[in-house]
This record gives C-alpha cells, sequence and structure tokens, in this order.
C-alpha cells in the first residue's frame, strides 16, 4: 500500500520549521512526503530544498486555497491513500501503523481521522476534529471530544476505532481512488467545511469513515484562520448551506435549509448582543453568498448520489448545548 503525506503550505515558513521534522522523522518509513505549495512568497520553498531533500515538493500555480491547493497537488503525485497534513500538525511515533493496518483490513472504508489533540495543550482534544465528527440535522457540526466551543480532556475515552460523519481536514488519510471519483474537494468552498462536504458525498457512496484513535497528531488550530477571524464565520456557515444544499436527502431539502437559515439569523442575533457586530455581518454575508451560488450548488447537487439515510448524530445539537446544557460528547442524545 503506497501512502504519500502531503502537506499543503502558503507562506508557511515557520510552521515547516517547527512542524516539519516530526512528520520527517515519523513518516519516512512507511510513506512519501511532499509538501504542495499554493505558490508560496516567502522563503518556504528554500528552506525545505537546503533542510529536506528526501521531500518531493508539488508547485501549485496559485494560492487556491486548501479545496484547489490539494486538488491540484494531487494531480500530480501518485499513492494509495492521500494523507492530508496540515503545516501546524505535529505527529507522532508510529501514527502512520494502525491507521495502515485499518486500511488492509477493512476495504471498505475510505477515509480515517486520527485522535487529534491540541499541541498548546497536549492533555486537550482539539477544535478541529478532536475525536471524531458529526453533524446534527441542521449541518452544524460537532465531535467526539468537541462540542461548539467545549473541549474535553483526553482520557482514553476514545481510544477506539469507531465509524464517524467527517473527518477533520487537519489530518486524515482517503483513498486516492475514492478522491478521484469524486473529484475531490468542491472548490468553491475555498476553506473550511469541504472536508464535510466531501465525506458526506463519501457516505453517500456507500462506504465507511473512521475513527482510529490509537493514532495521535498535535494541532495548533488557527494557524491560518483564527476563530476570532470574522472572515472564518463567513466561510464556516456559507459553506455548511453549500453542503447542505448539495446532499440533503429530496424530502427533507427545503424544510431543513429553511430552518437553518433561521437558526443562522439567530446566531447572529447572539453575536451582536455579545458586541461582536463583524460576526453579525458575516453572517449575513454568508447568506447572500449562499444565494449567489444557488444556481451552482443545485447543478451540483444533481450530480451527487443521494441515500436516503439518516445522516445525523441528533435533531439539534444547538438546542442541546446552549438551552439543555450538554455540554460533552456523550452527554448528547
Amino acid at each position: 500500500m503506497k501512502v504519500a503525506v502531503v502537506i499543503l503550505n502558503w507562506n508557511g515558513k515557520q510552521l515547516l520549521e517547527q512542524f516539519l521534522p516530526s512528520v520527517v522523522k515519523y513518516s519516512s518509513k512507511e510513506a512519501e512526503i511532499y509538501v504542495a505549495d499554493n505558490n508560496s512568497t516567502d522563503a518556504s520553498i528554500e528552506f525545505i530544498k537546503a533542510n529536506y531533500p528526501q521531500v518531493t515538493i508539488v508547485q501549485n500555480s496559485e494560492n487556491g486555497g486548501y479545496a484547489k491547493g490539494y486538488n491540484d497537488a494531487f494531480q500530480h503525485i501518485d499513492a494509495d491513500i492521500y494523507a492530508l497534513v496540515n503545516s501546524d500538525i505535529e505527529v507522532t511515533e508510529n501514527w502512520l501503523t494502525p491507521i495502515i493496518a485499518e486500511f488492509k483490513t477493512s476495504k471498505d472504508t475510505a477515509i480515517i481521522q486520527p485522535k487529534i489533540l491540541d499541541f498548546k495543550d497536549k492533555a486537550k482534544f482539539e477544535y478541529a476534529g478532536a475525536g471524531g465528527g458529526f453533524i446534527d440535522r441542521f449541518g452544524y457540526p460537532f465531535c467526539r471530544g468537541r462540542v461548539f466551543s467545549t473541549l474535553e480532556t483526553d482520557n482514553q475515552q476514545y481510544d477506539d476505532t469507531t465509524e464517524i460523519f467527517w473527518a477533520s481536514g487537519a489530518c486524515f488519510f482517503i483513498r486516492s481512488e475514492i478522491y478521484h471519483q469524486l473529484q475531490g474537494f468542491d472548490e468553491d468552498y475555498f476553506a473550511h467545511q469541504e472536508e464535510i462536504d466531501l465525506c458526506w458525498r463519501t457516505k453517500n457512496l456507500g462506504v465507511n469513515i473512521k475513527y482510529v484513535g490509537a493514532s495521535t497528531v498535535y494541532h495548533v488550530g488557527g494557524a491560518t484562520l483564527d476563530e476570532t477571524n470574522p472572515k472564518k464565520t463567513y466561510l464556516n456557515f456559507r459553506n455548511s448551506l453549500f453542503s447542505l444544499l448539495k446532499n440533503l436527502p429530496t424530502s427533507s431539502l427545503f424544510p431543513i435549509v429553511f430552518l437553518r437559515l433561521f437558526l443562522d439569523g439567530i446566531a447572529g442575533i447572539k453575536f451582536m448582543l455579545a458586541l461582536k457586530p463583524l460576526h453579525t455581518w458575516a453572517i449575513i454575508k454568508a447568506h447572500f453568498g449562499f444565494y449567489w451560488y444557488l444556481p451552482l450548488m443545485l447543478k451540483k447537487r444533481k450530480e451527487t448520489t443521494h441515500k436516503k439515510t439518516t445522516y445525523y448524530h441528533c435533531k439539534s445539537i444547538v438546542l442541546q448545548y446552549f438551552v439543555l446544557k450538554r455540554k460533552v460528547f456523550s452527554e448528547v442524545e
């Protein structure tokens, strides 16, 4: 099984200096290592060439964001398994072994995510992915180990191997055959939640997505866009609506999208009351962006295979978290 560990980089020399050593040290025996560069203008490429000649550089012609960056790079990388690794990820010894083993024994598994802990507090799960991702009926994402802003301490409660709905774009593995069958990420997302869309489309093929807790990585998080950045709010809200429109079963499409727009409005009011008007404005812009892309997303919907299966873990994570005060995954019904 040929594995390619691919780090997407854009002007990330400092991150490469800090985190590339662990990837090289703990991955070289089992995988080929690549850096896909999104047309950086800093000294990233010179740094890699001077210090890590064993790392292959794939040079993209532009900074097309996360989605296009990987799509472009994977046109030039031959492997059975693609490991997509953020440049702010520290990997651990033998992190690849249990994941490769799971791919070999579970032929119907298309995507796998490792345990993702917080690099800044290694006893805690990290926001982006934690112990594997799920969505509620309205498309709001949450994780085992992270519900909204509540992060759990890692007490080995998620050291299992289990099915999940989505794997974090910070670090996940996908069979190249599936990736190319689905034509990769939707480049109209640019960044944020494109992995949820890809995972949903993967699920619609009838194959599995798993979390393997025997593999651990540490993620800095927010190295590209901090959670306090209104642009991140804009992308998350807009792209979540994209995923609903493209992937929901036909019978529930209109009511779910309508209710989601209403719930987003409540979120905008909450941001305003918290004296964060820029985030309220970001949600408003996200809705206008959604309407602008509506014809295109409806066209893409026709290209998606739809399964009339339950896609959500719970009906409303917003209700459970904010009203019923269920703050950790084990309390969510």
